[in-house]
């Protein structure tokens, strides 16, 4: 009688567990959407922010827009400053990911 019992109750419990773990899968799964979508969204704009061929392309730009006299000497210098740190930035940030 106790051996039948305790199986009862152990079947219970299994049951409750398994309708437990589908109704946490069924609530979670959006959840579990959001997070992957962020993921993805996360590692795509890393990888934009850290592409230093666009800021080597901007480098070229404003060197032929000073041959070219669309700038002056001084922004020239001011943009090309500004480029060279942020690539200084996208190496350091890349050593630091190693």
């Amino acid at each position: 009688m106790w051996d039948q019992f305790h199986l009862i109750i152990l079947l219970i419990l299994s049951y409750i567990t398994i309708k437990m773990f589908i109704i946490d899968d069924i609530l979670l799964t959006p959840v579990k959407g959001l997070v992957w979508m962020a993921d993805k969204i996360k590692k795509q704009a890393e990888a934009e922010y850290l592409d230093d061929s666009k800021v080597q392309e901007n480098l070229i730009s404003i060197q032929m827009d000073l041959e070219a006299g669309l700038i002056s000497g001084e922004e020239y210098n001011e943009q090309e400053r500004k480029l060279l740190e942020r690539l200084e930035a996208i190496r350091k940030y890349k050593e630091g990911k190693r």
